[in-house]
């Protein structure tokens, strides 16, 4: 289950030997070099009047608007005496659907191609003949649904029409356990995933917040150096708008971070950090109205916006 795909075709040209899953990539992809649409298909078989106890693999490919099948393994030869006889035999290249699944029974029933599916059950009893009292299952539509999912989609909606053809062999079990352990995987990591995500949202933020205290702090020294040496009003402005554009940006990634659903590792944290953009925030619009009226004033008035005054009405620098 778990073989690098690029070993599955590399092996066998480099041993000259392989099993049906290595016939069956490499069938696929030179079909794919060939701009034909193809699948390797997973399965079991019957091979005289029995069915097997290993899975076996072959594979689809779509020609001229119809889904035929091959078998590129059992079509290039026989075992006899334990020794492998090199006969081509053409039955098993193009082969209809409704013969192939007297003989081949994927897992997954989409594979089979046929508008009334044989159950697990019904392939063991040989009943594979077209039956339409059973439910009708349109396997275009199907494929293109397929199609159109990511992997994890894919093995998904796999696992549902696999359980629902039954669980009749340890072969099916087995595929089954692969699927869902796969899809529980993929599910881990996107957790992770996500998790990281919110980390790195908390640090993004976290940095924007302590940039907008610093530039808000340059500020304010400068302020209290009663803006010398003498700035123009457009750059003193920017000095607070640069801390409020940061604080802005920690306040919209912790937002972010909200929607993300942290788990209570970060809530607390969370938390503090948003309490702290709140107050610096409230500082900074403090500080823009101060500056807003500041601007309004000729020299006079803006050097006594700079005095502190005592109960008494008495100026302090």
């Amino acid at each position: 289950f778990y073989e690098d795909p690029g070993e599955k075709l590399a092996k066998p040209l480099r041993t000259r030997k392989g099993i049906c899953e290595n016939y069956a990539a490499l069938f696929t992809a030179i079909c794919r070099q060939a701009g034909i649409q193809s699948v390797v298909v997973v399965g079991y078989t019957r091979q005289r009047g029995f069915v097997d106890f290993i899975p076996h693999a072959w594979c689809a490919a779509f020609l001229d608007g119809t889904w035929w099948l091959f078998d590129p393994t059992w079509g290039s030869g026989y075992v006899e005496n334990n020794r492998f006889v090199r006969k081509l035999n053409e039955d098993y290249f193009k082969a209809p659907p409704d013969l192939f699944i007297k003989s081949h029974m994927p897992f997954d029933y989409l594979w089979q191609f046929l508008y009334y599916p044989v159950t697990n059950q019904e392939f063991y009893e040989g009943k594979t003949m077209v039956n339409k009292t059973r439910t009708y299952f349109s396997y275009p539509d199907s494929i293109r649904v397929y199609e159109s999912l990511d992997t994890v989609g894919q093995e998904a909606a796999e696992v549902i029409r696999d359980e629902k053809n039954g669980v009749r062999n340890s072969l099916i079990f087995d595929r089954l356990r692969h699927l869902k352990t796969d899809i529980e995987n993929a599910r881990l990591r996107a957790e992770t995933d996500r998790q990281n995500g919110v980390i790195y949202a908390y640090n993004s933020a976290l940095g924007n917040y302590n940039n907008g205290i610093k530039l808000f702090n340059v500020f304010i020294n400068y302020r209290n150096e009663q803006f010398k040496p003498v700035k123009p009003d457009a750059e003193i402005q920017q000095m607070l708008d640069s801390a409020d554009h940061e604080l802005q940006t920690a306040r919209n990634s912790a937002e972010a971070i909200v929607l993300m659903d942290a788990d209570s590792r970060i809530r607390q944290p969370l938390q503090g950090l948003k309490d702290g953009i709140g107050e610096a925030a409230a500082h900074v619009k403090e500080q823009q109205d101060w500056l807003a009226k500041y601007f309004t004033k000729g020299k006079m008035g803006r050097k006594s916006m700079f005095y502190k005054y005592t109960w008494f009405g008495m100026p302090l620098n």
